[in-house]
């Protein structure tokens, strides 16, 4: 027993014996014929970019998407093929013009695999219905909204999209109700201008969004903008020039509004600590001064306030007024140019003093000195009407109102 088991002539025969009944095995495997039924395969429209680009057509109201097909061949083969790994594919690369029809599909299956073992032994449907119509455009809006929040402090101005049309492509039935893309996008805390990149939705006119499904676009992404800008509160002012005795601390300034709110850049709203309306000279009135005057300032800043003008009154507070008139001792001239006289024409003039009451009363008419300043009039000849600057000597704390001129006739010395 122990000389057969070890001999090599009984292993080679057993190794054959084992060889052959493998190989008839497989044999019986690949010639045996199974037969299989794939439900629901996927089905897969070849050549539309063509019937698209060359025809403009365009494949719509396919009554099917996916079909029951039986497939006969060896049982190895069959037996590892799945649902996911067939498509039928309908070639509409050959259709001409518009109309109702019905195409055959041809089963395609997965590379590797020996389709020439293969056959479809049935099919449900037999054939693909389908509507092919003319390919339409139509350009519509892109509309939108930020759906985040703004930091405090921030607002924002009307969201940008780019771009601001699209055109879309399809059968007309498909494209005739929509009237314009929705955008949405956003996030929160937002403090500066928010862009983001993406998609969006077609809409009806009654805001119902439409489906895409056989609809290309121009694009598929839009780029939209949310601009921010920061909120300050700025007051308005006036700037004073102190004078007819009066001065900040007796003065009483009202501005309506006081302040007005703006929006822009930081950077231009970092330096703006107040608006100034205008600059007033308190010598120029009495007792009391009221004048509208526009709110100005960078137009890139935006007046979210919305009002355009203020109301400015300028009260005087305790100081009272007295006419005194000033005789001609009292009257002078100065900076007369070189080898020119002026001859002062006027025999007194009348000025209004303004202080207070107790001080006024001190004041007497010798007190008051007129002075022309004739620098600017150089080589002039004739009779000119140049104004006086009044001073009040001992009285730093009352001051003349208006502008108070005199005659004064120039001419070169010895004419």
């Amino acid at each position: 027993m122990r000389k057969i088991l070890n001999s090599r002539i009984l292993w080679a025969i057993l190794s054959l014996l084992l060889a052959l009944a493998m190989w008839s095995y497989v044999a019986g495997l690949n010639a045996d014929e199974f037969k299989r039924t794939f439900h629901g395969v996927r089905v897969e429209l070849v050549g539309e970019d063509i019937i698209r680009n060359s025809r403009d057509l365009v494949v719509v109201s396919m009554d099917a998407d996916s079909v029951d097909v039986e497939i006969v061949g060896p049982r190895r083969v069959v037996a590892a093929l799945s649902r996911d790994d067939l498509v039928a594919q309908v070639d509409v690369s050959r259709l001409t013009q518009a109309s109702y029809t019905s195409q055959p599909y041809t089963i395609v299956f997965p590379d590797g695999t020996d389709a020439s073992s293969l056959r479809t032994s049935s099919k449900t449907p037999e054939t693909i219905n389908f509507m092919v119509s003319l390919l339409t455009k139509k350009t519509i809006p892109v509309r939108g909204s930020f759906e985040g929040s703004l930091a405090e402090g921030f607002t924002a101005e009307t969201p940008a999209f780019e771009p601001s049309t699209i055109t879309i492509y399809g059968a007309e039935t498909y494209i005739r109700d929509i009237e314009y893309a929705w955008v949405t996008f956003g996030k929160d805390n937002v403090s500066q201008t928010y862009v983001e990149e993406t998609g969006f939705a077609l809409m009806n006119a009654d805001a119902e969004e439409c489906s895409a499904s056989g609809i290309t676009f121009s694009t598929d992404v839009i780029k939209a903008t949310l601009p921010i800008l920061q909120i300050k509160e700025v007051p308005l002012a006036v700037n004073l020039i102190e004078g007819g005795g009066a001065t900040a601390l007796n003065t009483k300034v009202t501005i309506e509004p006081e302040s007005i709110m703006l929006a822009g850049d930081s950077a231009l709203l970092a330096g703006l600590g107040r608006i100034t309306l205008a600059t007033i000279d308190l010598s120029d009135f009495a007792v009391s001064f009221s004048e509208t005057y526009p709110i100005t300032f960078d137009e890139a800043l935006q007046n979210l306030t919305g009002e355009a003008e203020a109301r400015v009154t300028v009260e005087i507070v305790g100081l009272e007024t007295k006419t005194f008139v000033v005789d001609s001792g009292n009257i002078t001239c100065t900076n007369v140019t070189e080898g020119y006289e002026a001859e002062i024409l006027s025999s007194s003039i009348t000025v209004v003093l303004r202080g207070p009451a107790d001080r006024l009363s001190e004041v007497r008419a010798e007190n008051i000195r007129a002075v022309a300043d004739l620098l600017d009039y150089k080589n002039s000849v004739g009779t000119f009407m140049p104004e006086v600057r009044i001073y009040v000597d001992g009285f730093t704390d009352i001051g003349a109102l208006g502008d108070n001129t005199i005659s004064v006739e120039l001419k070169r010395t010895g004419a």
